[in-house]
């Protein structure tokens, strides 16, 4: 293995090159991109085989899918508040070998579960796994200088998330063709296949402990001394921290508000009795949490904060809002898209007379939202990079998915109808082949934006504050699995048209709140890393 030079600058003053693996810092992101894969992978392994799973278990109901699809996002929201803190406080290497190792067990348990109870308890565990990409911003923000960390960062975060559409095109194959044909395991096949997932990333979460290691050599790790909330540099930005934190409290809130809608066999899934008992405690969760932010940073306001260790935390909830938009955005569009285009374009018959837009071409079209995400999502760390100004770069990114899905929102029109849940009845603006392509083509417009805006705030978060980067990566991961849960809550309520306007209308929000908030971050494209990065942890 070629180590970097013990200054650690040598290899800085080289471009990074994908596929120059002599740079350790290279070998370092692409082991850690195969961490967040994998755990995306897991992540998302239950979708693609929840029409086996009702094939296969006699008691398992579509109604039973529905809560175990909602419990697979209910934990990630404050996973990703305490990972980030954890990094912060231990780096990210042993906390994203941890996650891997611990997060098999529940992956294992649920593969395997034999009642509902076990299915949810399992997967509201499994949860937690979302949280890996959290933990590779931290660990590439320590190997790249800023004026390479959007590239890192989008390569990184492009990759990785690329897990759940790998995981969506290669497990129903898996199940079916080598655990059922080949091992003839029938009815256990995808029992079997989420199990072996489940494994693979818990032995490479081994591997990665040895793989890598947390900053270049002769360089220090910057850590916090607990894992506790955010340090902030004025009352105005403490204010603004506990403000900001209320919403990731109120989407769990709003969550087990949805799931208390579901009923089995007539029976609410959670009853009012334990809904209110849920918002008791998160209540009080919340409150806890203002006491401690409230305990460690009066104190520390009071006696008065030193210059070097200022920084702007309105460029915090700037973010957290481009996340919320883009991010959450993205996990509500790709879970509405293949029924969005099925349903929409009905009407469209081939000349045999059948429907032209089958399940299968919905299925590839939405499949094209997330295969965009290799490219898009680099290509905005990349123009963050290239560009002289990352807040300019964020702003014109935002602006073009106000433009993309307002342009989705009229791939269909209103009819006129009311469909049988009480909705508008949503038709193609107009006839013909050519408006199905052209349709595809403003949907692809619309990924570029929204998954370039992903890479452009993650190519900014790491330079706010480096000794907080994962409590503030953290916080805004966490702001777009926010987003995810009330755009998808929306979306029960509204028609498709109506919630790509309400789409447009949140990232219009964002832009002008990014507009207003974000501040250029300093040093934003110097040649080598902080040198902070050298200074002793404390």
């Amino acid at each position: 293995m070629d180590e970097a030079p013990s200054n650690g600058d040598a290899s800085e003053e080289v471009p990074p090159k994908l596929l120059d693996f002599k740079q350790e810092r290279i070998r370092t992101l692409h082991y850690t991109w195969i961490a967040f894969f994998m755990t995306f992978y897991v992540w998302f392994n239950m979708a693609p085989l929840s029409t086996t799973m009702l094939d296969n278990v006699g008691w398992l109901t579509d109604e039973h899918i529905k809560i175990l699809l909602i419990a697979n996002v209910a934990l990630t929201i404050p996973a990703r508040i305490v990972v980030g803190a954890l990094i912060d406080r231990y780096g990210a290497r042993i906390v994203f070998s941890g996650l891997m190792v611990v997060m098999a067990i529940p992956a294992v348990v649920f593969a395997f579960g034999n009642s509902f109870m076990q299915l949810l308890i399992a997967r509201l565990v499994l949860s937690s796994v979302g949280a890996g990409f959290v933990i590779g911003i931290k660990m590439v923000a320590q190997w790249f200088p800023p004026k390479y960390i959007g590239r890192a960062e989008g390569f990184y975060a492009g990759w990785g998330n690329f897990g759940s559409a790998f995981a969506a095109m290669t497990l129903p194959w898996f199940a079916i063709t080598v655990m059922d044909d080949w091992f003839g395991l029938g009815a256990n096949s995808w029992r079997w296949a989420m199990a072996v997932n489940g494994l693979v990333m818990g032995g490479y979460g081994v591997w990665y402990y040895f793989l890598v290691r947390d900053v270049p050599e002769g360089k220090s790790l910057l850590t916090t001394k607990k894992t506790e909330p955010m340090m902030v540099t004025s009352y105005g930005d403490l204010i603004q921290y506990i403000v900001w934190s209320f919403p990731l409290m109120g989407a769990l809130g709003v969550l087990a508000w949805r799931v208390s809608n579901v009923k089995i066999d007539g029976d609410p899934v959670i009853s009012d009795a334990v809904l209110y008992l849920i918002y008791a405690i998160l209540a009080a969760i919340y409150v806890g949490h203002v006491f401690k932010t409230l305990q460690i940073n009066l104190p520390y306001l009071k006696a008065g904060v030193p210059d070097d260790e200022k920084y702007h935390w309105g460029s915090v909830a700037a973010l957290n809002s481009t996340y919320f938009a883009n991010f959450g955005a993205e996990l509500a569009v790709v879970s509405m898209l293949p029924a969005f285009y099925e349903l929409t374009f009905e009407p469209l018959r081939s000349s045999g007379g059948g429907p032209l837009v089958t399940a299968t071409v919905a299925g590839v079209v939405a499949a094209s939202f997330a295969f965009v995400n290799l490219v898009a999502r680099p290509l905005g760390g990349y123009l963050s990079d290239r560009m002289t100004n990352r807040k300019r770069t964020m702003l014109l990114y935002m602006f073009g998915i106000v433009i993309g899905f307002f342009l989705m929102a009229f791939i269909g029109k209103w009819d006129g109808t009311v469909d049988a849940d009480g909705f508008r009845t949503v038709i193609p603006s107009f006839g013909g082949l050519t408006w199905l392509v052209v349709a595809v083509i403003i949907t692809i417009f619309a990924s570029v934006f929204v998954q370039g805006a992903e890479g452009a705030t993650f190519a900014i978060i790491p330079m706010i504050n480096k000794r907080m980067t994962g409590q503030i990566a953290g916080m805004a991961g966490a702001y777009g699995n926010v987003g995810a849960v009330i755009y998808l809550v929306i979306f029960s309520l509204v028609d498709a048209r109506t919630f790509f306007f309400v789409l447009a209308g949140g990232a219009l929000a964002s832009l002008l709140v990014t507009w207003f908030m974000l501040e250029e971050p300093k040093g934003a494209f110097a040649d080598t890393l902080d040198v902070h990065a050298e200074a002793e942890a404390t």
